[in-house]
């Protein structure tokens, strides 16, 4: 059916609360929730579902097949959650068999001009990705963390909560909660601290904080080894215990290590 220019399927579940600007076009399997906003030429396809109060600027393009030449048109999914905002020319791609069939986008995240979600990616709540920032197959992303413009996040890392990527950076590796990353495929530039103090960390954990990377990236030993010997005064800092939480979980992809300027 046609909705002010823009095809709808009929098969599509929208929301009556939802608008749909002109030139739009909506899906079979498209589900959207109330009161989300389509703007004007935006596509949405495959199996999406998109929580409440969304919007969609132009050109944005939601669901479409996974840029993976391993994907076999096998019934995969794209879930979106609340208070999200897709601006212009943002894309966003399903999932495949060999990531868990489902692409995951939380709540209250901000993807700006050109920004790319690529198939089977995990995003949790108030992430931002700048403009030009993309994300490769399989990228997770822990909430609050940001990710600067016209970056690039290598398939499968692993981004810690509230931490932040400088612009312009390529990033192969995981980095660790409550950390600053800039550059191509170097390594963190210490502690983000503007994330750190906008979640009102106090200035003596911040130190405990930054003491602790540098312990564990002491090079004498590996950072399994220095994780065995840490002072026992870290055990009290909640921070602290999510890093070494996220390190005992990393994958494959290895840690951005702490680089000494």
């Amino acid at each position: 059916m046609t909705i002010n220019n823009s095809y709808v399927s009929k098969k599509a579940k929208i929301h009556p609360s939802v608008k749909i600007g002109p030139f739009c076009y909506i899906g079979d399997n498209v589900k959207i929730d109330q009161n989300c906003e389509l703007k004007s030429h935006v596509s949405i396809l495959g199996n999406t579902n998109i929580g409440k109060e969304n919007i969609f600027y132009p050109f944005s393009s939601i669901g479409s097949e996974p840029q993976d030449l391993k994907f076999e048109n096998e019934k995969s999914f794209l879930f979106i959650g609340n208070n999200n905002t897709f601006r212009e020319n943002v894309t966003a791609n399903p999932g495949t068999k060999g990531g868990g069939l489902k692409t995951v986008i939380k709540n209250n995240c901000l993807f700006m001009v050109g920004s790319h979600i690529a198939h089977d990616c995990q995003i949790e709540s108030n992430v931002i990705l700048a403009n030009n920032a993309t994300l490769a197959g399989h990228v997770e992303i822990g909430e609050n963390a940001i990710i600067g413009g016209n970056s690039g996040v290598h398939q499968f890392v692993q981004i810690g909560k509230n931490s932040m990527v400088g612009g312009m950076s390529g990033v192969e590796k995981n980095i660790l909660p409550y950390c600053l990353y800039i550059g191509i495929r170097t390594g963190l530039k210490g502690l983000n601290l503007i994330g750190l103090k906008r979640k009102n960390i106090s200035n003596n954990n911040i130190k405990m904080i930054s003491l602790f990377l540098k312990d564990i990236f002491d090079q004498k030993n590996s950072i399994e080894k220095n994780l065995k010997n840490l002072n026992k005064d870290y055990e009290k800092i909640e921070e602290i215990q999510e890093i070494i939480e996220f390190i005992k979980k990393s994958n494959k992809r290895g840690i951005a290590t702490l680089i000494n300027e």
